[in-house]
């Protein structure tokens, strides 16, 4: 698969091939900071097959957390475009940073839902976890 994106004013722009390793929507609290409140909805792409074509995003990493993640974000609009997890061999895309989000076809299984809010919504019969999977 290819997944092609950037952010919102265009300075900011990526490739990313490769099998993805997970399809999912994320309702950590964390998450439901930057997207505004929503669960996260995202693609997990091979770390080999992803890189910047255009610009270069600005990273933040939380000083106060055992494990904290990078993400990396336009400086100039701030579009949250990926997310690195410590030890995960895969960058986390944000689906809304894709040129063509249909090509994302819905999640697979929920994560954290442990911090999930009352007007999130999972697809009934969908895999759901209070943290990651097994």
């Amino acid at each position: 698969m290819k997944l092609e994106g950037g952010c919102y004013c265009k300075a900011v722009r990526y490739v990313a091939e490769g099998e993805p390793m997970m399809k999912a929507q994320c309702h950590c609290r964390e998450c439901q900071y930057l997207t505004g409140g929503a669960p996260n909805m995202f693609i997990a792409m091979p770390i080999s097959g992803f890189k910047y074509t255009k610009g270069e995003p600005k990273k933040f990493t939380r000083k106060d957390l055992e494990r904290p993640v990078t993400r990396e974000f336009c400086g100039e609009c701030g579009t949250q475009i990926v997310t690195r997890p410590p030890g995960f061999p895969a960058v986390i895309v944000k689906v809304g940073t894709l040129d063509d989000p249909k090509q994302f076809e819905g999640p697979n299984l929920a994560i954290y839902t442990i911090d999930k809010q009352p007007f999130h919504d999972i697809r009934p019969g969908m895999p759901s976890f209070e943290r990651l999977p097994g």
